[in-house]
């Protein structure tokens, strides 16, 4: 079913494309169209550049005068003329041979960053959906996002008289907002149900565009819902598990069943993050349904089709639900599966057995997923421990998780200058397919050109700082309020923006305030640091941690060289991270799972100092920038945070700043800060980009799992019902394999081993015999060698020996037989994690 276009406000017909325009948050990122939507109202773009506010903002007889200005309407023509232009040209999918294989991904995110105008998101998580969507339509990727519309999102901040963090929570009001409703083919909104305890839960359906790309969300804001059901998707992250639970049941499952609605099958289902699990679920349901299948064939059938992206980088971070809620919401749902209730706790716990084990999302999110991963190389390593207790005793490096380090979506967070620059170096759309050629073209660029990009920079930003300052003590009412001292756009400027949680450590700058004010305070190679973010309405801790940096920056030596603002938001981060020299961050390793605040910073020239932590473990080398930390794990050790706060201190005093103020040439430009620029531009600014991230997860993730997903679901799922049975007859016959007697030989380097192995119930083709040795050195593979059948044992019963003969210095000691199951369309150990030991 496709969705009617409704509009609600009338326009003359001469602007529908005006309308267009405005609907498709494209503009967010291009920025080709913003001199038409000054013209129709300079004032209102200025203070908000949302061209759909102003587009339900300005007045009938404005649009009616519009309709006549010749002028402005071929203005407008030409920039619908390009729009639809962009949209049709060729893309990066196209351009590969890939593309025909790959149907439809469905991404299900809990929050999506595209734009201050549309605001559903809290941070990273949201921010990085975001990129993904708006890449995935400037490469072509066939993908739809799924979501839920909140009544309130997340908070706004303001910084009250004594320091402290006050929560706000504006009403989303749709109609001011760049989404439109979901109509069925008879013109009526477009709604679909969720059956809660004792009622049902009715969804209206909504529409963004964002280029190439539909993001579809739901919401719960219908008058035929109960006043308590109608708040299911009033607020993000709000409430208690509880409401929780039923916003990440619409995500999941009401989230297929509206893609369903609007006749879209996906090949692949992007999981970000465990929110989206019930999708899984779902899926199997509709498989069910439509195949005459039962849920664990329909699953196998499935599942290749389903990918699990985890940002986690503690256990504990997990959303996990009592077994009384889960049984209260889904004991229903659990018969519609053909599933007990038991069997269904069972998918999101480590132990099936356990009663009491709470049921956890991530596990459901694993064990219905055909491929899973980390979000950088660091925290790929950090998942399998986590993941670890769902493959008992298999070695770390075989836990089924990989990864896709983060990347940002370039184009959103350049400034004009950078955009210039770039597009200059690599040619027009440089991040529109490959980026082979952007290296070698940035290492071209002399350090004139390099250095006026940061200077330009850091400019415009002194100069937000100080309309967000005026703008903040206007809006306040406050008379006799002091003006802070503007910032000066000729000092190092430092920056950082972040969630401010303990583990982020964003107080570790403030760890000797005498030492900070005497290094920013400096008359000969001043310093102005800018600081923003937020803390969870119930993180006393990260309030506190506000607090102190607002004391800090209240003190009058400080004047005009520290500055925190208020309300971070996308807005703000895009000033931040095109104007600031340096960005600063300082998680407790390994806490922090990627971060993508940094790289944003990479397009424009900025540099990062950063923990050797989640994305910059990766990236650093002393070319590109600085680190703290010894690439160990220290928890929560106050002695630590303080050893590392002494070295933030001494690479800022004995590095960073002599690098911004020494070594200057006849032009004044420093060469050593510049040849940073330039390595850390081109190393790491295509390297980091959203681009790469997306053709990635395309490649090795999206392309394989859709021809895996068709190739099991064909002819109504055989294979998949082939798999099914082939893990229940792991189930049945893995707690009786055992082995009987092991010999080793020896002969010159040649270690012959002799292995029996006793396999019952089992086929010899379901299972392998395999000699593993772990890694020496633990810099490198272990080795794995299958070892062959030879014969059965005599007077047994599925009963074998089995040898492998090697050419090895290592001791026989060092290898272990083992016994693994085998299936050529199978993913183990993901989808059959059983192992047994010789020993």
């Amino acid at each position: 079913m496709q969705p009617v276009r409704y509009l609600p406000r009338p326009v003359p017909e001469a602007l529908t494309g005006l309308v267009d325009l405005a609907l498709d948050l494209r503009w967010s990122w291009n920025h080709r169209a913003d001199q038409l939507w000054e013209q129709v109202d300079a004032e209102l773009w200025d203070a908000t550049g949302d061209p759909w506010l102003i587009l339900e903002s300005v007045t009938q007889e404005r649009l009616h005068a519009l309709a006549r200005d010749g002028g402005f309407l071929r203005d407008l023509a030409e920039q619908v003329a390009a729009r639809h232009g962009q949209l049709r040209q060729p893309s990066w999918l196209g351009g590969i041979r890939a593309a025909e294989t790959l149907g439809t991904v469905a991404y299900f995110s809990m929050e999506y960053g595209l734009s201050e105008a549309l605001p559903i998101y809290s941070g990273g998580l949201g921010v990085l959906a975001g990129d993904h969507l708006k890449t995935a339509s400037d490469l072509g990727v066939p993908l739809v996002g799924v979501g839920l519309l909140y009544q309130q999102g997340y908070f706004r901040q303001s910084i009250d008289a004594g320091g402290e963090q006050r929560e706000l929570f504006p009403y989303n009001n749709p109609s001011m907002l760049p989404v439109l409703p979901l109509r069925d083919g008879e013109g009526g909104w477009l709604r679909v149900d969720l059956e809660l305890p004792g009622r049902t839960l009715r969804l209206r359906g909504w529409e963004v565009r964002v280029g190439r790309v539909h993001l579809y969300l739901l919401d719960s804001n219908d008058l035929l819902n109960t006043p308590s059901d109608r708040g299911t998707t009033s607020e993000l992250y709000g409430g208690g598990p509880e409401l929780r639970l039923q916003q990440e049941m619409v995500l999941g499952i009401g989230g297929w069943r509206l893609l369903e609605a609007l006749g879209i099958a996906p090949d692949v289902c992007h999981l970000n993050e465990g929110y989206a699990a019930f999708a899984v679920l779902e899926r199997t349901r509709a498989f069910m349904r439509g195949n005459n299948r039962d849920f664990r064939e329909a699953l196998c059938a499935t599942r290749p089709g389903n990918l699990f992206t985890t940002h986690t980088p503690v256990a504990a971070g997990f959303d996990r639900f009592s077994p009384a809620l889960v049984s209260q919401y889904l004991a229903a749902y659990a018969q519609d599966l053909g599933l007990s209730l038991p069997e269904l706790l069972a998918l999101g716990r480590a132990d099936a057995a356990a009663e009491t084990e709470p049921f956890n999302m991530a596990y459901l999110a694993l064990r219905g997923s055909g491929a899973v991963n980390g979000v950088s190389q660091l925290h790929g390593t950090v998942s399998r421990r986590i993941f670890g207790p769902l493959f008992p005793r298999r070695p770390a490096d075989e836990v089924p998780i990989g990864h896709v380090t983060n990347g940002v979506h370039v184009p959103s967070w350049d400034s004009a200058a950078a955009d210039d620059i770039w597009t200059d170096a690599c040619g027009k759309g440089p991040w529109l397919g490959a980026l082979e050629v952007h290296e070698e073209a940035i290492r071209a660029l002399d350090d004139e050109a390099l250095w006026r990009l940061r200077t330009a920079g850091r400019a415009l930003l002194t100069e937000a700082v100080r309309q967000r300052q005026a703008r903040r003590i206007a809006e306040s009412g406050e008379v006799g309020v002091r003006v802070p001292e503007p910032l000066d756009p000729n000092r190092l400027t430092i920056g950082f923006a972040r969630r401010f949680a303990a583990y982020k450590r964003p107080d570790l700058l403030l760890h000797d305030p005498a030492r900070l004010v005497r290094l920013i305070t400096d008359p000969q190679r001043p310093v102005q640091i800018v600081v923003a973010g937020k803390a969870h309405p119930r993180d006393q801790e990260g309030r506190e941690l506000i607090r102190r940096w607002i004391e800090f920056t209240r003190q009058a030596e400080v004047d005009g060289r520290a500055v925190f603002l208020a309300d971070y938001d996308l807005a703000l981060a895009a000033d931040l991270v095109q104007g600031v020299d340096l960005w600063i961050n300082t998680p407790r390793r390994p806490w922090e799972a990627s971060g993508t605040s940094g790289m944003k910073l990479l397009v424009n020239g900025g540099l990062n100092l950063s923990e050797l932590d989640g994305w910059w473990a990766e990236a650093w080398s002393p070319e590109v920038g600085w680190a703290i930390g010894d690439g160990r794990e220290h928890g929560d050790d106050a002695a630590w945070d303080a050893a590392e706060a002494g070295a933030l201190y001494d690479l800022l005093e004995r590095e960073v700043i002599p690098a911004f103020y020494e070594q200057r040439d006849a032009k004044g430009i420093p060469s050593a800060w510049v040849a940073r620029m330039r390595e850390s531009m081109a190393r790491l600014t295509p390297e980091f980009s959203a681009n790469r991230m997306v053709r990635e997860y395309t490649e090795r993730y999206y392309v394989p799992g859709a021809v895996a997903q068709r190739r099991r679901s064909a002819d109504q799922g055989r294979l998949g019902a082939e798999i099914a049975a082939w893990q229940q007859r792991l189930e049945k016959g893995w707690p009786r394999l055992h082995f009987g007697a092991l010999s080793v030989t020896h002969a010159d380097n040649l270690l012959r081993f002799d292995v029996e192995v006793y396999l019952d119930d089992l086929a010899g083709a379901d299972v392998a015999v395999e000699l593993y040795a772990a890694s020496p050195r633990n810099d490198s593979a272990p080795t794995r060698i299958t070892m062959d059948r030879v014969r059965p044992l005599e007077g047994t019963i599925q009963a074998f020996l089995y040898t492998a003969t090697i050419e090895t210095q290592r001791p026989a000691e060092d290898f272990t037989p083992r016994i693994v199951p085998v299936h050529a369309e199978a993913a183990t150990p993901l989808e059959a994690p059983y192992v047994v030991w010789q020993r």
